[in-house]
């Protein structure tokens, strides 16, 4: 009855195309075909969505004043919209499959606006749309501008990843209803899937902080997507040792089949060939033919999906040949992280008719599939791998790289420090030529709060981009951090108490400026203390060696433990308010790695501890002149005689020699391009600054420094630190491509530092190339050719030090 009064109304006059000037749905009243199941749940999502910004219920009953939002699936606009009106719903151009259209009319003087869908999922996706668009307070929801607009998205899959397990940085801490709210905000940005971990995966089998087992959490959110009609895909990593042995593969299709049948739907199930897992190709594909079988019995249009992760280049050939027999069990293949054949090479070798499918990791900053660039080492040292990471030009860049090759993408995530990247990639899933800043603006309305979304969303959607600015340079000189926090602050007001997506941004913006006042006060301190130590002959070792550490031990200002202690409290907000652990000791995060950079927060950025250490041996020696000489050592390190060439290769400033490579534009996961990194420890009394920095390349890309304009009359000898992480690979060192300076080091510790005599034929012509390179063909991550300092040191003397 409701709804032929409304079709009633909507007959009494003819509708004309609304004026370009922005429309008042406060008081709206919701037009929905019967509808039931997903559809059903969409209409009600916008229901409860408007509510909850607005505290206000739009009507679903006739009335005869007041804006009209109709929504239904294009086959029923005949029965929602005048005859006059149906024309526009034949066929609109761009229209297909997950498409939808908005119309924005005006009869009697009031808005109506038109959803349609061009499927149950169309109208969903309608509804996000609309959602995203409308600037809602307590009590107002208004549009900007009327709404005329259809869309179908360029990729079939726009899917992320949900890890219900103890080394998630967030989801483990979560409820039922917190992963339905998830999910409900995805799919407002356009996703149409949620890929989960299976419960047993490299990883414990449980995490103090779940609210229910984790089969149950992943069942119920397989319930939940069948509620919304999205897609439920199996993460499934094959794990035991040996696929070649009988017994084990009974064992692991016994359990697989005992897991899958639980699930009321499963779309896609998707086995890593590696990370984790190690099964080599020849055992993978028999397996993986078994676990389809099992997989069809229970659901069987269920689509299977393999990747190439962690194989070495024998491997990959053996990956090959057995897609060449082209299964017919596999659908397609998806490329993730450990993948040493880029992704236009496997889709050369691969056949056509399997499609790829991107699974790019957009949560990791550093020892990752996308680091960060040129990431500064303080950033590296106190922000971590796993920091709350906006990254929408960095994310634009991958994007737009890859997009030609793949049909769609499951994004890899450990949690929600990567939220406003998974937004990004959900719509450019739809379009990739959307404009970030229109999808932040988007953001910024839809999720931060009612001052924000009604007159500041461009200047939040602005804040957010400088955030990935505070991390392009040196952070010393980059004084725009400072402007960044000050704009949050700005705005903090007008956020209501518990929005943790707006605290999440407001800790990044804090914890920038904490590095920044940090890196600056300290490299001051160390500069000072030098430069007291460089008296030491004036003043005696023991004196300028008390007045050093006095300078080093100086505390950090009031304005630096009010950033710290900013970044504590909003620590504790993101946890209560989302389940985000970012402390081991205070919110039970699983390692520090995993995005607990709050117990980074007081790690050293100059060599303070170091040098403590240094100065308690030589205090110790026997005389003032090997004293000083010592403290001259430590004054001279990087300038050990005259003319010495230095590189701190895990200082993108300080690495002058290095060759870079093409760079982050146009090789976006650094196969070719020179990294800066860290490694998994911290400045101490056993590692200095220089040495937990390092450079390095990947796979068989060799690590590449060149000096010009060396004097070929002159010798000179080489000095490298081999540092970094706990990787023990043959290192071969090579000058000028032809000569051979070191056959398969392997260095004897961590941190080693090594000397080489470099042959006269080396610099004839006034050039150095030298380059080292791993073992050729090895898979894994491609990491492990990790060097940290090299000096170039001219021979002055049969005294060389």
């Amino acid at each position: 009855m409701r709804l032929l009064l409304l079709i009633a109304l909507l007959c009494l006059s003819p509708l004309l195309p609304a004026k370009a000037q922005s429309l008042d749905l406060t008081h709206a009243t919701l037009v929905a075909a019967p509808a039931s199941g997903p559809e059903q749940a969409a209409v009600t999502l916008l229901l409860e969505e408007v509510a909850k910004r607005t505290g206000i219920a739009w009507e679903q009953r006739a009335a005869e004043a007041g804006p009209l939002v109709v929504v239904g699936q294009g086959t029923q606009m005949g029965a929602l919209l005048p005859a006059d009106l149906r024309s526009a719903w034949t066929a609109p151009v761009g229209w297909g499959r997950e498409g939808y259209t908005l119309r924005t009319f005006t009869y009697q003087g009031r808005p109506l606006i038109a959803i349609a869908g061009h499927d149950a999922r169309g109208v969903l996706y309608g509804i996000g749309h609309l959602l995203r668009s409308l600037a809602m307070e307590k009590g107002r929801a208004v549009l900007a501008a009327p709404l005329n607009v259809t869309a179908t998205p360029e990729k079939t899959l726009r899917s992320h990843q949900i890890g219900y397990r103890f080394k998630n940085n967030t989801y483990d801490a979560w409820t039922l209803a917190q992963f339905e709210q998830e999910i409900r905000d995805l799919a407002v940005f356009g996703s149409n899937a949620i890929q989960v971990i299976a419960p047993i995966s490299d990883d414990e089998k449980a995490s103090p902080l779940f609210s229910a087992p984790a089969d149950e959490t992943i069942i119920g959110i397989a319930g939940i997507l069948a509620k919304y009609g999205l897609d439920f895909d199996l993460y499934y990593p094959v794990i035991r040792a040996d696929y070649g042995d009988p017994a084990q593969v009974a064992a692991e299709l016994a359990d697989f089949e005992a897991l899958i049948q639980r699930f009321p739907a499963i779309h896609a199930l998707y086995v890593p060939g590696g990370d984790p897992g190690h099964t080599p190709p020849d055992h993978l594909f028999p397996l993986l033919e078994k676990l389809a079988a099992r997989l069809h019995r229970h659901h069987p249009n269920a689509e299977l999906w393999v990747s190439t992760q962690g194989f070495d280049q024998a491997g990959y050939e053996a990956f090959y040949h057995q897609l060449d027999r082209q299964p017919a069990w596999l659908t397609g293949i998806f490329i993730g992280p450990q993948s040493r054949d880029p992704m236009a090479v496997q889709r050369a070798r691969i056949p056509a008719r399997y499609p790829i499918q991107a699974y790019p990791d957009i949560g990791h900053t550093l020892h990752a599939q996308f680091p960060v660039a040129d990431w500064d080492p303080a950033f590296a040292l106190l922000e971590g791998r796993e920091p709350i990471s906006p990254r929408p030009g960095d994310m634009g860049v991958i994007y737009r790289h890859f997009q030609p090759l793949f049909t769609g993408f499951v994004t890899y995530s450990e949690g929600v420090t990567d939220d406003v990247n998974k937004m990004l990639w959900s719509q450019w899933g739809w379009s990739a030529a959307t404009d970030p800043a229109e999808i932040l603006r988007d953001y910024a309305r839809y999720f931060l709060g009612p001052a924000i979304a009604q007159t500041h969303a461009d200047r939040a959607a602005a804040l957010i981009l400088n955030l990935e600015r505070n991390w392009r340079g040196p952070v010393r000189q980059n004084t725009g951090i400072g402007a960044t926090l000050q704009g949050f602050l700005a705005l903090d007001q007008g956020v209501a108490p518990g929005n943790w997506r707006w605290e999440s941004l407001l800790y990044r913006a804090h914890y920038d400026a904490y590095a920044r006042r940090r890196a600056i006060a300290e490299a001051a301190r160390e500069a000072q203390a030098t430069s007291v130590l460089r008296r030491a002959p004036q003043l005696g070792s023991h004196a300028a060696v008390a007045d050093a550490r006095a300078v080093l031990a100086t505390v950090d200002d009031e304005q630096t433990m009010a950033l710290r202690a900013q970044v504590f409290q909003l620590a504790g907000r993101l946890y209560h308010h989302v389940g985000l652990q970012l402390s081991v000791r205070l919110y039970g995060a699983s390692n520090w790695e995993r995005g607990a950079n709050l117990d980074r927060i007081d790690t050293s950025l100059n060599n303070r501890r170091w040098l403590e250490k240094q100065f308690g041996m030589i205090a110790i020696l026997p005389d003032e002149a090997a004293r000083l000489q010592q403290l001259a050592a430590l004054v001279n390190w990087e300038q050990p005689v005259p003319g010495a060439l230095y590189d701190d290769l895990g200082d993108p400033t300080r690495s002058p020699h290095l060759v870079r490579g093409p760079g982050m534009a146009r090789d976006p996961q650094f196969f070719q391009t020179a990294i800066h990194s860290i490694a998994d420890v911290i400045p101490g009394p056993d590692w200095r600054l220089s040495w937990v920095t390092y450079g390095e390349t990947l796979y068989d890309s060799p690590l590449t420094l060149h000096y010009r304009g060396l004097d070929p009359g002159q010798s000179y000898r080489l000095r490298v630190t081999y540092a970094g992480e706990d990787y023990h690979l043959p290192i071969q060192l090579m000058a000028n491509k032809n000569i051979e300076i070191q056959q398969s080091f392997s260095r004897p510790a961590n941190p080693a530092m090594v000397e080489y005599k470099l042959p006269q034929e080396a610099i004839h012509d006034g050039n150095l190339v030298l380059q080292w390179f791993r073992p050729v063909g090895l898979g894994g991550s491609g990491r492990g050719k990790q060097i940290a300092e090299v000096w170039l040191l001219p021979v002055i003397s049969n005294n060389y030090n």
